[in-house]
């Protein structure tokens, strides 16, 4: 328990934080499936990324596996927030599976932009992290040989494209957003007339957490990020406070707190990925205010209302 020589502290909350709406709909998808379906439901990967998340789904009958094979027959299968590559669907398709796709709405979008381009006879150019689920299930939408993976912009430095006049881009819908805008930059410098996508590809919730994270870096000591070290977007609102000068950390739940790095800090900024749940970030500020005396103060720097529809097979119970 903190006592009265306890030196204050500041909690500096952002807010936007935790859950988007692609994540919400994803867990209530499961969920909704295993009441329609009764147990166990299967999901193809983690239906998001946090472990907290996935055993509470595990808790209520369901089963997470890493591909359809390992999908006994008769049973129905939930594909992850991620997307899938067009391989997967219809393989469930062959095996007469009932499947549910939980791809996010926000991903889908980007699948759509990829058929277009491939249409339109484009080769298109995916920025994101190489071996990202979500990044596997765009290029999975063409024929291998229809995109190339561009990381860096030395990725782009390195390119030879057979026509340039012909290239277009698409974006994980993850990641920062002041990095993506350098590649996107050094593309538009090299490819004059590259195709853009008509709208910004990485997602409402990514960007407004990374603006809301820089906001609390420049008023806080430390940072520190809920989330899992596989999730793409929380990994993200890591480097942007520290490239906004505040040294940060991700921790998955509260068990994680090094006190040590937080020791001498007068601020303490604190948000949460896309994927990780309120209830950890409770546990987070619970466990400090445990140890020191303070207060906590909320920064919002935006405010969100997105909702999105689950697929049909599901309404009736929705």
């Amino acid at each position: 328990m903190a006592s009265s020589d306890t030196p204050q502290l500041r909690i500096l909350l952002a807010n936007p934080r935790g859950f988007c709406a692609g994540v919400d709909r994803a867990i209530k998808i499961v969920e909704l499936a295993i009441k329609k379906f009764g147990a166990p439901v299967y999901v193809r990967h983690e239906i998001v990324h946090n472990r907290y998340v996935v055993e509470g789904l595990e808790a209520k009958g369901a089963v997470f596996v890493d591909e359809l094979d390992e999908v006994p027959e008769g049973v129905p299968v939930v594909f992850s927030a991620h997307g899938v590559p067009k391989s997967v669907p219809a393989e469930a398709e062959r095996r007469e599976m009932i499947y549910v796709d939980a791809t996010c709405p926000l991903v889908s979008k980007v699948h759509r932009q990829v058929e277009r381009h491939k249409d339109r006879g484009n080769h298109i150019l995916m920025i994101g992290h190489e071996g990202h689920p979500e990044v596997i299930g765009t290029m999975g939408q063409v024929n291998e040989g229809s995109m190339t993976l561009i990381e860096t912009v030395e990725d782009v430095d390195n390119l030879s494209p057979e026509n340039p006049a012909k290239l277009s881009y698409v974006t994980q819908t993850t990641l920062s957003v002041d990095d993506t805008s350098d590649i996107v930059e050094r593309l538009e410098e090299r490819f004059p007339e590259l195709k853009s996508p008509k709208k910004e590809d990485i997602c409402y919730a990514t960007t407004n957490r990374q603006i809301a994270v820089k906001a609390i870096a420049k008023e806080s000591d430390r940072v520190v990020v809920i989330g899992a070290p596989n999730s793409s977007n929380s990994r993200r609102l890591v480097e942007v406070s520290e490239k906004s000068g505040c040294p940060a950390v991700l921790v998955q739940r509260a068990t994680d707190l090094d006190f040590e790095w937080l020791k001498g800090a007068k601020t303490i900024g604190i948000s949460a990925g896309a994927s990780a749940p309120e209830i950890l970030v409770e546990e987070v500020i619970s466990a400090i205010f445990a140890r020191y005396e303070g207060y906590l103060e909320i920064f919002t720097t935006a405010e969100e209302d997105v909702t999105f529809k689950v697929p049909p097979i599901l309404k009736d119970i929705a």
